[in-house]
């Protein structure tokens, strides 16, 4: 457990006990709850995976090095974790559950929700959005009577809009490859978390996010080390 001193944690109270994350930086964090480990995108450059838990789930939100790293996954993954996953993750990683945008499965006892997550205007040069619609998820899991979304790398798009009881929310703001602050504050205003943590926001100013969101006495935004 000492390998993890390094990360900042916060505890969120739910009707079945505390939920504890640990923010891994970037893109990747760690859930724990009820005596299960859970990462989000286990990244090898924010970690040494070798040093953490052994995970019960994995959740990977799409294919890139930065979200799928075959070699920070197989560190915590063992022959009893359960790997959920996109369709073209799966191409990658064998035995995980494929989950589209809007299946919803139980996963060791956890309610896992897909959601899309997708690009409208940040594109790469040949036009294409860096992510594009369809292939890319964000999770919605339930823990208690909390439920907490992590978005994935997507813009402030209308499904994400459409969200209903978020409690606790993760928006990316990692530019050009997803939502500026007033992106995220535009989502935010609509999904009306309790807390709202900016992550995966690499050098993008989060005091820009918290002075958008200032009036907004119902979130609580919370930056933690996540660039």
């Amino acid at each position: 457990m000492a390998a993890q001193e390094q990360f900042e944690t916060d505890v969120i109270p739910t009707s079945a006990g505390d939920l504890k994350i640990t923010f891994l930086g970037h893109g990747s964090l760690m859930l724990a709850f009820n005596g299960k480990k859970i990462y989000v995108d286990p990244f090898s450059r924010v970690a040494d995976y070798s040093k953490l838990p052994e995970a019960d789930v994995i959740l990977i939100t799409h294919e890139h090095h930065d979200h799928l790293d075959l070699q920070a996954l197989a560190s915590v993954r063992t022959e009893r974790t359960v790997v959920v996953l996109t369709e073209t993750c799966a191409r990658q990683v064998e035995g995980g559950i494929v989950m589209q945008n809007g299946d919803v499965h139980i996963v060791n006892g956890m309610h896992v929700e897909a959601v899309p997550a997708y690009n409208l205007v940040h594109k790469r040069e040949n036009g294409q959005p860096f992510h594009p619609k369809g292939v890319g998820n964000g999770y919605i899991m339930t823990f208690g009577d909390k439920r907490v979304y992590v978005a994935g790398d997507t813009e402030n798009i209308a499904e994400m809009k459409r969200l209903q009881g978020i409690d606790c929310a993760f928006l990316p703001m990692n530019l050009p490859y997803t939502m500026t602050p007033e992106m995220v504050a535009d989502a935010a205003k609509a999904l009306q978390p309790n807390i709202l943590y900016p992550y995966h926001y690499g050098d993008t100013d989060t005091s820009k996010l918290e002075e958008l969101l200032r009036e907004e006495k119902g979130i609580e935004v919370r930056i933690r080390k996540m660039a």
